[in-house]
């Protein structure tokens, strides 16, 4: 009778617990009552739905910071440490039992269940936190356990990455939550596209333009590569770039090329970092990124009594201006831009601050005059 007793007390002390803790929370004390159980643990009931959108279970509308998971762990083991180890080793058998036992949709109570839930619950609260008062000596001893525990914990709950899944879930959401839900859109764009930009944008995971520049499907033709570089006009060396301006320009006829840089650029800083003999220690991206050694030799003469962080900073914004004078070597580029159904702008993307630059290429035409 005292061992049921026991186990009773703790199963409503953690059931309390549910009203003010995170659902990450409660996947952490779920993982130690069933981190002996091969396939059973905390996560499996969180990621399966028991502990979302239950109004019985109160978590999700009482949620407090993290930062108090230390005490469900500190009052769980000096309870366990206070209690003989057959009552603790049953007691574990209880919980872990009517966990099983519970459903993964649990039915919703009514009011006047959750109020008799919330009387017991304050009853072995107060019941509770007597028995470990009495037993405030053994700290120490709980808080080694706790760390010890919390690293076999992140073991026994890590999940390992699965790229497949990760590609699946992604289509899906997108499926589900732009694609059907905007069938006039995605049925033009089956008839085609008309884009109002063309833009270079670094390669970068941190700077997708669609994401910076909130852009929806069909507004933008992008190309991204390292440093969001416009190589020179080379029919041989360059042809992929201009195939890319190419199409866009004669036949998409977009009316704005923004080439856009962005904060702390690991292509930018490689290029500030070549050494003055020109020696290269890979094989594509410094030959790559020299295509803006106008802007680095700029940066060094103007600019090098600054830290090296700031010269690259600055770096980012002059190779954005190298790249807007190169796309004037591309004929039908040119011949856009003096027509003025074409516009080149310069863009600076720090992510650090928040912040976005913007500005339009200085081109003038003078004319010819004969002697």
């Amino acid at each position: 009778m005292k061992i049921f007793l026991h186990s009773l007390v703790l199963i409503f002390w953690l059931f309390s617990l549910c009203i003010i803790i995170t659902q990450e929370q409660v996947a952490e004390v779920c993982i130690i009552i069933n981190s002996d159980r091969p396939g059973i643990g905390g996560t499996q009931y969180v990621s399966s739905g028991l502990f979302r959108g239950s109004s019985a279970w109160n978590i999700t509308s009482s949620i407090i910071h993290i930062t108090h998971s230390h005490l469900i762990f500190h009052h769980l083991f000096l309870l366990s440490l206070s209690l003989p180890k057959t009552i603790t080793s049953n007691v574990f058998i209880s919980i872990s039992t009517l966990f099983d036992s519970i459903p993964l949709s649990p039915p919703v109570p009514d009011s006047s269940t959750t109020k008799k839930y919330m009387a017991e619950y304050d009853g072995a609260i107060e019941a509770l936190t007597k028995l470990i008062s009495e037993k405030a000596d053994l700290g120490d001893v709980a808080a080694a356990k706790i760390r010890q525990l919390t690293a076999e914990l992140e073991v026994v709950g890590s999940k390992p990455f699965n790229p497949d899944e990760r590609i699946r879930t992604g289509f899906a959401n997108f499926k589900n939550e732009k694609f059907v839900k905007n069938p006039e859109l995605y049925g033009e764009l089956a008839k085609g596209q008309s884009p109002k930009f063309m833009v270079f944008a670094c390669s970068d995971s941190r700077v997708c333009p669609s994401h910076v520049l909130d852009f929806q499907p069909g507004e933008a033709f992008v190309v991204r590569n390292i440093a969001n570089m416009v190589p020179p006009y080379d029919q041989t060396k360059y042809s992929g770039t201009g195939a890319a301006i190419e199409y866009a320009v004669l036949h998409l006829k977009v009316e704005n090329i923004v080439v856009i840089g962005h904060s702390r650029c690991g292509g930018i800083k490689g290029l500030m970092s070549i050494p003055d003999d020109g020696t290269t220690a890979s094989e594509f991206i410094e030959h790559w990124v020299q295509i803006c050694t106008q802007a680095r030799s700029k940066i060094k003469t103007e600019a090098g009594a600054l830290e090296f962080s700031e010269q690259c900073t600055s770096c980012e914004k002059e190779a954005v201006n190298v790249s807007l004078g190169n796309l004037l070597t591309y004929p039908f580029v040119r011949d856009a831009v003096v027509k003025k159904t074409l516009a080149l702008k310069g863009a600076h993307y720090n992510f650090v601050n928040g912040t976005f630059e913007l500005w339009d290429l200085d081109f003038k035409i003078s004319n010819s005059t004969s002697v």
